[in-house]
């Protein structure tokens, strides 16, 4: 047995409630294998057994009160799992799916996208089982004060930096970095994605989505094809799913769908992403409402990868949302190219097919690190209590996105991985960490 396969099995003894960790961390694993089989120094080190394992998993009780004076018990998380190469940084999710094995998962996967930017910045992924949907903004705000009164302990400006993920947009972000001043009495950088007049960052609210389809056409021009004209269908109607609507469509692509928990839209004259930002960003109404003022669109119940035709796809949901059957479907009905806005979207089968059937595909911890990104760069603005334009945090974003692309090409070429970004995704995030925590010894 192999090193990267001894500690994959003892990994999935130590963690067997855990599956979605698991199969991150087998994904990792299986593509590093030739790296860190064929040089004994990491063994020896023990680095493979020090990268599976947090630096540290925090879960605590969040106790708050709702407007009927009802009061609710929630479970907050904060995983830290690598801080070789900067601070902890990593979103907060808030969605009722989120256990222990979902931030693990995402904290794990951090390590590597962050690294994959060039930036200083450590993994890490944090968030609750508290449901944001239907509340007031009350109960959203004594929720968050709730949260920070415990996850306050745990942070800082140089020790872990959160951001916002699912469930946590720019709202919630205020209220945490409002708790955090109140208990602290600090004004730092401490939370990205905060509001424009208290540290934010220009750009930062379209970065994920900006990036996503900055890195899916420069995949596309080195192969030689082109975004311009080509048929996008896009999951998901939140924030990454918004701004990768809209940057494709100023690309010149016809983007056709989009969707929620609830079903999807296909609207074969192009998705109107302005009555989108209004539905879902305004309003907060489900993304049926979409077919009321157009109605030659086409609303299903389900998933839209059951139902799209296209020729580049770009899942912005959720993790596992494209399974092996909807794979086969995409790849055998002229999807070319397949890049991931939500962490985690395609489940191993699918992203199995996709690379058998040479659909260029390439996995969110490259595809969706524009917001990661662009949250460095405005921890950055904050540490020089500056701040910088629209057009140079896009600038700056996009060569990101670029340069990624090619370290991952590089990683592929060097180990005889032709347009396998899955395993040059994470060899090309893995080296920067690996010479870090060598260089540090064993800590």
């Amino acid at each position: 047995m192999t090193y990267s396969q001894k500690v994959l099995e003892d990994l999935k003894v130590k963690n067997p409630d855990q599956p979605e960790f698991i199969q991150a961390a087998t994904e990792v694993l299986e593509a590093l294998a030739p790296v860190v089989d064929n040089d004994p120094k990491y063994k020896k080190a023990g680095l493979l057994e020090r990268l599976v394992e947090p630096e540290r998993q925090i879960m605590f009780r969040i106790p708050w009160v709702d407007d009927n004076g009802v009061v609710h018990v929630n479970r907050g998380y904060r995983v830290q799992f690598n801080s070789a190469i900067g601070p902890f940084k990593g979103g907060l999710r808030l969605h009722p799916s989120v256990n222990l094995s979902i931030i693990k998962f995402l904290g794990f996967e951090q390590i590597f996208k962050n690294s994959l930017t060039g930036l200083p910045i450590g993994g890490a992924k944090g968030g609750s089982d508290f449901d944001p949907k239907g509340k007031s903004d009350m109960e959203i705000m004594r929720f968050c004060q709730a949260f920070m009164n415990e996850l306050y302990k745990y942070i800082g400006a140089d020790e872990d930096v959160p951001a916002g993920d699912i469930g946590t947009g720019a709202r919630e972000v205020g209220y945490l970095y409002g708790q955090y001043k109140k208990l602290t009495n600090r004004s730092e950088g401490v939370l990205t994605g905060k509001g424009l007049s208290f540290g934010g960052s220009l750009a930062r609210t379209e970065a994920t989505g900006y990036g996503l389809v900055y890195i899916t056409e420069e995949l596309l021009k080195d192969h030689g094809k082109n975004l311009k004209d080509a048929r996008v269908a896009v999951s998901g109607s939140g924030n990454v799913a918004i701004y990768a609507m809209e940057k494709a469509q100023q690309l010149g692509a016809k983007v056709i769908s989009c969707s929620d928990s609830t079903g999807y839209i296909i609207d074969e004259n192009g998705i109107d992403v302005e009555a989108v930002k209004q539905i879902k960003e305004v309003e907060r109404k489900r993304i049926r409402e979409y077919v009321v003022t157009h109605p030659d669109a086409v609303y299903g119940e389900g998933s839209v990868w059951d139902n799209v035709t296209c020729d580049v796809a770009l899942p912005c949901a959720t993790q596992n949302e494209i399974n092996k059957a909807e794979a086969t479907r995409l790849a055998d009905t002229g999807c070319y190219a397949v890049c991931e806005g939500a962490n985690m979207p395609t489940d191993a089968a699918a992203t199995q097919i996709f690379l058998d059937k040479n659909v260029l595909f390439i996995p969110g911890k490259a595809s969706n690190a524009g917001g990661v990104a662009t949250s460095a760069l405005e921890m950055g603005q904050n540490s020089i209590r500056s701040s910088w334009t629209f057009e140079e945090v896009d600038a700056k974003l996009k060569g990101i996105m670029i340069n990624i692309y090619y370290h991952m090409k590089e990683a592929c070429e060097k180990y005889d991985a032709k347009d396998n970004f899955v395993v040059g995704a994470n060899i090309a995030g893995f080296m920067k960490v690996a010479d870090a925590m060598m260089a540090q010894g064993i800590v």
